[in-house]
């Protein structure tokens, strides 16, 4: 056996785990799925009522995170994103003011995630660094995103 094939980190007691750095979601994966359809569900009912506002606030609600949920973070981006490109340019600022700092550190994750999804910079990509602009203006959302371990 090579020295090199060796996983030291494995002998190691103090490693850190990711396990440890958040509290994991208490809900299993096949729940995460069901309520984010359900979500999508509710959101398109708001977007066809006229509500963006409410829209977004559902699909910003209790998002997926963590290990074997995959799925869900894709479907909840996509319903996000459906928000997104159905909001007026106008109302962007309103829709910004009326959302939390939790919710717009939950939001700008979304951002992140739909930047860095292959192939959605062409076709949301201009209003994705419009959002990042209107919603990056308060004081430390980046950094706050950019340190919390839950990731989208």
């Amino acid at each position: 056996m090579s020295f090199r094939k060796i996983d030291v980190d494995a002998y190691d007691e103090d490693i850190l785990q990711e396990i440890e750095l958040y509290t994991p979601d208490p809900r299993n994966p096949a729940q995460v799925l069901s309520e984010t359809k359900q979500k999508q569900v509710a959101v398109r009912t708001s977007l066809n009522k006229g509500d963006t506002i409410g829209a977004l606030n559902i699909a910003l609600d209790s998002p997926p995170y963590g290990p074997n949920v995959e799925e869900a973070k894709n479907l909840t981006l996509q319903t996000v994103v459906s928000v997104l490109n159905t909001t007026k340019s106008t109302d962007i600022p309103n829709v910004v003011k009326s959302l939390s700092q939790d919710e717009q550190d939950t939001f700008m994750k979304f951002i992140y995630k739909g930047m860095g999804m292959p192939g959605w910079g062409d076709v949301s990509g201009s209003v994705l660094f419009g959002w990042h602009e209107k919603v990056s203006s308060g004081t430390g959302c980046i950094v706050r995103v950019m340190t919390d371990r839950r990731t989208m």
